[in-house]
């Protein structure tokens, strides 16, 4: 009897927490879910892209050689853009990272270097981690990186946003993201069909921008539905 109590009691724990979150789940999809929008891929997708790089001051950003912040107060960066290559900060540990030369990377527990599995554990989770967070703080700056496709988006309200596709090695495409652009061709929000998220078309914010002491341009702060996440406090030198 004991034990069946147990497992009553158990049951009832688990549906009490876990029934709560499984309806909003259910009304976050039907409410935000959305097919993936067309769009033309081609020169006027191109143009819209130049103006959205040109209202971030572009130049200003691929002129500055040191970028600093901090992932949801969990994970510190010490971006030397300019030699590039990277500190990681994050509990114990820190990571030395050399986009160059893979073979100079570095990684430290209380500030003693490891060496072995133990570094390549660590060195392989600050690689995840950069390639993560550096996209919250400077993805519209890579729409033409070679492994992007750009096309032109027309809303239901008229206005033109840009689909940006992560292309694979393969060719295959991967992650779609949709910017939302202000009326000075500013990025304010971002639409993501991404393998990582369960529901397409989630929308994140993008309206927190700051004027580093280099001239670029870079956010602060994002919200996805109810949750928000900072980027500490962000840095930009030449």
């Amino acid at each position: 009897m004991r034990y069946k109590k147990s497992i009553k009691l158990i049951a009832g724990i688990v549906i009490f927490f876990t029934l709560p979150s499984f309806l909003f789940l259910g009304f976050v999809y039907f409410k935000y879910n959305e097919d993936i929008p067309f769009g033309i891929q081609g020169e006027k997708a191109d143009v819209l892209a130049k103006k959205m790089l040109d209202a971030l001051d572009y130049d200003a950003y691929v002129n500055t050689n040191y970028i600093e912040w901090t992932f949801k107060k969990k994970r510190h960066y010490k971006w030397y853009k300019n030699k590039n290559t990277c500190l990681v900060y994050w509990k114990e540990y820190k990571v030395d990272l050399n986009f160059n030369d893979t073979t100079q990377n570095k990684a430290y527990i209380h500030n003693f270097k490891v060496d072995g599995n133990q570094a390549k554990s660590l060195i392989n989770e600050a690689s995840t981690h950069f390639k993560n967070d550096v996209f919250w703080l400077i993805a519209p700056y890579d729409v033409f990186n070679k492994d992007i496709e750009r096309r032109l988006v027309t809303l239901n309200n008229g206005g033109q946003a840009l689909l940006v596709t992560y292309k694979t090695q393969n060719s295959h495409p991967q992650d779609s993201y949709l910017w939302i652009l202000d009326k000075n061709n500013k990025p304010k929000k971002l639409k993501m069909w991404t393998t990582a998220l369960p529901i397409d078309g989630l929308e994140a914010s993008w309206n927190d921008w700051i004027i580093t002491e280099s001239g670029a341009q870079l956010p602060t702060f994002h919200s996805i539905l109810i949750m928000g996440f900072d980027m500490g406090l962000v840095k930009g030198t030449k």
